[in-house]
């Protein structure tokens, strides 16, 4: 029986797969997330593998894995990964992706709805005994700007233009078939220059990977590009934004508001006292649920069990590998 540490999180989000394991001769183990106690485990009890959240693994991790594990994580961005330490000592590193994607578009545009009909200051008050309608906006004809127009930025593209009538600009790097885009995903335009990109948009929402080139991506500057009356979606991750650029543009009424869904600091933490974003009516903020669905859970879960089983079967390049000199 091959046995396989799960961290807490992501064992509890999809157990039934992970238990089911067993019938696949896979024993997958509810572990601790933070890295000493997750190492002193795999040690312990003699794991082979491992699959992680979102927690960051600097050291011990690596060394408590064996040369041929996969470290697997549990979901697509893998900023938390030393991929350098991993190769190091031998370790596969793994993600899964295109499983969530349905998922965190999905949550994007709930995110933008809420935003557009102030959803949750009005929910708030109502709990509180206050019944004082606000005037919201609707989302067909407002543009959108999709920041990165990978698999998910498509996907929001689509609902927004094909299902509420949204006018969708693209912003992205890549050399993309812009016919293509716009007849298979409804983009009405797709340009490489941010500001050109949200220079007219009502909601601009944020789709690009964490990389040591997209940290604080959106910074003072970029901000200083979008409408004082657009809102920023991010469901992408926390790194890619400034917060304390983004807590002044928010507190000087230089954007409409902002909902988020992924930060800097998992659990939520200012970066500065004086600047908590929780403070602020104008701000939506939910845990990090993007992708957090049923269905998107268990796809993650057989994606990482499918990848260590590969492993396993010497079949690394069908493997979502990220670190590919490690094979």
């Amino acid at each position: 029986m091959i046995k396989v540490a799960v961290t807490a999180t992501e064992f509890d989000k999809a157990a039934e797969v992970f238990r089911q394991a067993t019938g696949a001769g896979v024993e997958c183990m509810r572990a601790p997330a933070a890295e000493a106690e997750l190492a002193v485990f795999v040690r312990a009890q003699g794991v082979r593998h491992a699959i992680i959240g979102v927690e960051r693994y600097t050291g011990a991790l690596y060394e408590a894995l064996q040369a041929g594990a996969v470290l697997a994580r549990f979901g697509v961005g893998h900023d938390g990964i030393d991929k350098d330490k991993a190769t190091a000592r031998g370790v596969i590193c793994t993600n899964t992706p295109g499983v969530l994607d349905d998922s965190v578009a999905e949550m994007t545009i709930a995110l933008i709805l809420a935003a557009a009909r102030h959803v949750a200051r009005v929910a708030a008050e109502v709990r509180d005994g206050r019944f004082v309608p606000m005037v919201g906006s609707e989302l067909a004809g407002k543009t959108l700007a999709v920041i990165g127009c990978g698999p998910i930025g498509r996907k929001v593209a689509r609902i927004a233009a094909r299902g509420f009538g949204m006018r969708v600009v693209g912003c992205d790097v890549a050399d993309l078939d812009v016919e293509h885009m716009k007849a298979e995903h409804g983009f009405a335009e797709i340009g490489q220059d941010f500001g050109a990109v949200v220079v007219a948009a009502d909601f601009v929402s944020l789709h690009i990977p964490s990389t040591p080139a997209t940290r604080h991506f959106i910074n003072r500057d970029r901000l200083a590009m979008i409408l004082p009356g657009a809102w920023l979606i991010n469901t992408a991750r926390g790194a890619v934004l400034d917060e304390s650029a983004l807590f002044d543009a928010l507190s000087q009424g230089r954007l409409a508001g902002a909902a988020l869904d992924v930060f800097e600091a998992e659990p939520y933490k200012p970066v500065a006292p004086d600047q908590d974003l929780r403070r602020l009516d104008n701000v939506l903020m939910t845990p990090h649920v993007g992708s957090s669905t049923r269905e998107a859970c268990n796809r993650m879960a057989e994606r990482t069990l499918r990848n260590i089983q590969l492993a396993e079967a010497g079949r690394f390049r069908e493997m979502d590998v990220l670190n590919p000199a490690v094979i």
